[in-house]
């Protein structure tokens, strides 16, 4: 077996961010020594605990760290303590810094119901028993980002509310080419949502994804106007394998699919350029409440590094293996109190991490 060696950057961040980012990078050593993976961690600053320590939220040095590095694990950042700071000086303005500092465009919300947390989900079992979705959002366009925005006083005195939603081809292009490819990796399948009965920006990310489409033979693409695309995920969520989307869509459908599973705490997420390192981070907050007293549930965060594993290196039997073991530890009955139910195991964040190492060796 060819040794493979990659460059992690670590941020853990705040609240329970490193605490679980310790459980996730234990995990991963374990799983580079199965799989012949070297993973080198670099830790650095962000969030409130860069604040704390250097007064910017995302220091320059931390962002150099991660164009540098063939990957970015991040835990999570914010709490109270920075509640009252200036926008500009947020935690959460971190963030932002990565996405734009890094050409983070693409957005990969996985949606996938644990046989074990079907109970868990506000829907039937036998509405989500099964599900599985990838969400694909673009990050950087449409009514978020188009000009000319504003609230503006007309020629009559009246106030007027401003968004502009434009794509250009190649942005389209761009977010589909990541989407086509997933598809590639999972079933196949690829919905296309927009509004193109209505919208001309919708009419011409329509045209594009159907001209994408040539290069990928072996993926279906299907379409779908976004209002039926939020009762499908509803009435039959099973029929969706990877949705692609522009971003107010995106934003919208892709925490309806995260709340079919019933519990944001198993949610991973990555943010993706077209070149260089991705962002991998799980869906929940900094949870500063429970932070620190080794209570948190770290399996978002593993499955997060799953997705590294996958969309970031391409080390798709590992990534497969990382995901199977949380599978394991779940069908063993462990469980964290945020998933807790009768006639399971309960345990904590170091002792849920060593279940899924150890889940690793089999």
């Amino acid at each position: 077996m060819t040794r493979r060696s990659y460059q992690i950057a670590v941020l853990p961040g705040d609240g329970i961010g490193p605490e679980i980012m310790a459980v996730t990078l234990t995990v991963l050593e374990k799983l580079g020594q199965k799989f012949g993976i070297d993973f080198v961690f670099q830790e650095a600053l962000i969030g409130g605990a860069a604040i704390d320590q250097t007064g910017q939220p995302l220091p320059p040095e931390t962002l150099e760290l991660c164009r540098s590095s063939d990957g970015v694990l991040l835990g999570a950042v914010g709490g109270p303590q920075w509640d009252e700071l200036p926008s500009h000086l947020r935690p959460e303005q971190a963030l932002l810094g990565l996405r734009s500092g890094l050409g983070l465009f693409a957005n990969l919300r996985p949606a996938k119901v644990f046989p074990e947390l079907v109970n868990a989900s506000p829907l039937k079992p036998e509405i989500v028993s099964g599900v599985d979705i990838l969400v694909v959002r673009e990050l950087t366009g449409g009514v978020y980002f188009g000009q000319p925005k504003g609230i503006f006083t007309t020629e009559t005195g009246e106030q007027r509310g401003v968004n502009t939603m434009a794509y250009r081809a190649s942005e389209i292009d761009r977010i589909g080419r990541v989407a086509f490819a997933a598809a590639q990796k999972r079933r196949k399948q690829l919905c296309s949502v927009d509004k193109a009965n209505v919208l001309e920006v919708s009419q011409l990310w329509r045209q594009r994804m159907n001209l994408l489409a040539q290069a990928y033979p072996d993926v279906t693409l299907t379409h779908l106007y976004v209002d039926n695309a939020a009762m499908q995920l509803i009435r039959w969520p099973k029929q969706f394998d990877v949705i692609v989307t522009e971003n107010l869509f995106g934003d919208i459908l892709s925490d309806e699919a995260a709340m079919l599973t019933g519990s944001i705490g198993m949610l991973p997420s990555a943010s993706l350029g077209e070149s260089g390192p991705g962002v991998f981070e799980p869906v929940h907050g900094s949870a500063p409440d429970i932070a620190g007293r080794d209570i948190a549930n770290p399996l978002a965060q593993i499955l997060s590094a799953a997705m590294l594993l996958r969309y970031g290196l391409n080390e798709l039997e590992a990534a497969d293996a990382l995901e199977t073991a949380v599978s394991r530890v779940l069908q063993q009955g462990y469980r964290t109190g945020d998933i807790y139910t009768e006639g399971t195991q309960r345990v904590g964040c170091r002792a849920m991490g060593e279940q899924v190492a150890t889940a690793l060796s089999v």
